[in-house]
């Protein structure tokens, strides 16, 4: 089957730029499933309830967060009874949602998990001890899974994209808003990219509008942030699986 990964989403107006163009791409690579990280849909922090149902009305079948995830409180009732939302799996079982969830397409069950990294972030549980937990639990409920690693350091993702090669087909990174030239398959059969890059106005930093980012590095005063202005554009990668591993990847760009 063919899943397309999403970078993370920043800003609305990108979620409407998706509403025009996302239907058609799905048509046009024969796409059966879309993932996409939606942390920064609202205003670049968090994602509300009523941005993550436009999200998924442009043709996103799984939308995954991050370390944003809880920026947006009316989401909170939304992770408790939405499946097609998830937020990151290492975060303490008293938070809202859960960290992954099977999805069916094209006559697969897909075991979808989001994890966030350590190094840089804040100090969360073991992604691997989280991660081979519900693999075990879920075992003989899913034929192949698919994993969302929102992480700053390059060397944490690829580290766990090693530990479960073989073990999770799908394994690409979100956060740093910058795509990777590094896509792989790796040795046991996993297809794997650093960072899948954005999808957000080109004419920002990240996304963001540029004066505040430049006002916050030049004085490390407090500013606030906005989604920039201008010309959006998409970057995604393209996995195709071939039972439980990829056959082929390549980068998408719209």
């Amino acid at each position: 089957m063919r899943i397309l990964t999403l970078g993370d989403i920043v800003g609305t107006q990108t979620v409407d730029y998706l509403q025009g163009k996302l239907w058609e791409l799905r048509r046009r690579e024969r796409v059966d499933l879309v993932i996409a990280n939606g942390e920064n849909v609202s205003e670049i922090r968090g994602i509300s309830a009523r941005n993550a149902a436009e999200l998924l009305d442009t043709g996103v079948d799984l939308i995954t967060l991050g370390n944003h995830a809880w920026g947006k409180r009316d989401i909170y009732g939304v992770l408790e009874n939405e499946a097609r939302i998830i937020r990151p799996a290492n975060y303490p079982a008293e938070a809202p949602g859960s960290g992954y969830t099977v999805l069916r397409a094209d006559g697969w069950r897909i075991l979808c998990i989001n994890i966030c990294g350590r190094v840089y972030m804040e100090p969360l549980a073991s992604p691997f001890d989280t991660v081979d937990r519900i693999l075990e639990r879920e075992r003989g409920a899913y034929d192949f899974a698919v994993m969302d690693i929102h992480a700053e350091a390059t060397s944490e993702k690829l580290a766990l994209a090693h530990y479960f090669d073989g073990r999770i087909a799908v394994m690409f990174g979100t956060h740093t808003h910058v795509p990777t030239a590094d896509l792989q398959i790796l040795p046991k059969g996993s297809g794997y990219v650093t960072d899948l890059g954005m999808c957000g106005p080109k004419n920002g930093i990240l996304g963001t509008e540029k004066t505040a980012v430049l006002e916050k590095f030049r004085t490390q005063l407090p500013v606030q942030f906005r989604v920039a202005d201008g010309e959006i554009g998409c970057n995604g990668v393209l996995f195709e699986t071939a039972g439980d591993h990829v056959k082929t990847m390549k980068r998408i760009e719209f």
